[in-house]
């Protein structure tokens, strides 16, 4: 049988840190954590569970440009007085409590970063809507649509589009702010509330699934900045899922309910949805953040739960190898 230094033409390296940039099929020896580590491809993305949200919650509003860095605030159960106005920031390990909402609510629509974001709507139907600076929230202009769960998209709290939201049978409105005041955009195709956002900019968004009068639906469309056009549909139709605050070509949609309730992951790669590696715990109303359908965070939810997953798409992955 062929030795390792043979397949490769090198012996297995004992290291103090692991490579910077290990090839695949690269196998070492970890001398400060005593371990067998080697660089595999990981052909199928998957969750894994991180630290919890320090307040279990669940219709929250939520911003993130990766799944490395995080903002959620508001949430419930709806309405206020049970609603709050507690927001988390998110570091890439650790939820930590900054300063609250200026309006304690659920369901509000969140679209930026966690460093510049805005909040919209929710509960209560007034338009209320808030700015995010890093630090804390400031009141600004409502927004003209005073329904609930309304879905964001957008880069900062100067850039920002929501659509969306209550009275589903008829709500198909979208507004852009652009740091100052609202303007009415195209109008959805498909009038629905709790569904997905994603897009970091107001001229290249996608609207994904939700519910109406009909029920669950898996229609999704695409909006560059003036109209909205209907695209592939997703998988399995439902609302109350999150979208990972991705690109109109590369996004992750998931949760939500069917009904049930539901761990379902679908990817989208600019073209159609995939099907891919569940949630390790099923929930909807959920937040979430994340750069593409290859780096997704997703915390909270209903049933009220603090729980947070970082979705790793296809791609390099090093392994540890044990006794096993």
């Amino acid at each position: 049988m062929a030795t390792y230094k043979e397949i490769r033409g090198t012996q297995i390296e004992a290291v103090a840190t692991d490579p910077s940039n290990p090839v695949e099929g690269q196998i070492w020896y970890n001398t400060t954590s005593n371990v067998l580590k080697g660089q595999g491809y990981a052909p199928a993305g998957s969750w894994a569970t991180v630290n919890s949200l320090n307040s279990a919650r669940y219709a929250m509003g939520s911003a993130g440009a990766t799944k490395d860095a995080a903002l959620a605030f508001g949430g419930g159960p709806p309405p206020a007085p049970g609603a709050v106005g507690i927001t988390e920031s998110w570091n890439g390990t650790n939820w930590t409590e900054v300063n609250d909402l200026n309006t304690a609510r659920a369901l509000a629509g969140g679209a930026g970063t966690y460093t510049s974001a805005i909040a919209a709507g929710g509960d209560g139907y007034s338009g209320t809507s808030e700015s995010w600076n890093g630090s804390n929230w400031t009141n600004i202009t409502s927004s003209p649509n005073t329904g609930h769960t309304q879905r964001g998209a957008g880069a900062d709290n100067t850039n920002a589009l929501f659509f969306g939201g209550s009275p589903y049978a008829s709500n198909n409105q979208t507004d852009y702010w652009n740091g100052s005041s609202w303007t009415e955009g195209g109008n959805l195709n498909t009038a629905r509330q709790a569904g997905a956002g994603s897009g970091k900019t107001y001229t290249a968004a996608l609207a994904i699934g939700g519910e109406n009068p009909s029920g669950e639906v898996a229609i999704v469309e695409s909006y560059n900045g003036s109209s909205w056009t209907e695209v592939n549909d997703l998988n399995t139709a439902r609302g109350g899922a999150a979208g990972a605050d991705g690109t109109q070509t590369s996004t992750l949609f998931f949760g939500g309910n069917v009904p049930p309730v539901t761990a379902k992951t679908e990817l989208w790669n600019g073209s159609n949805w995939t099907e891919t590696t569940d949630l390790n715990t099923a929930r909807s109303t959920l937040g979430s953040a994340g750069a593409d359908n290859e780096n997704a965070l997703a915390f909270g939810g209903s049933p009220s739960t603090a729980a947070t997953e970082e979705w790793t798409g296809p791609g390099p992955v090093t392994r540890t190898f044990d006794d096993s």
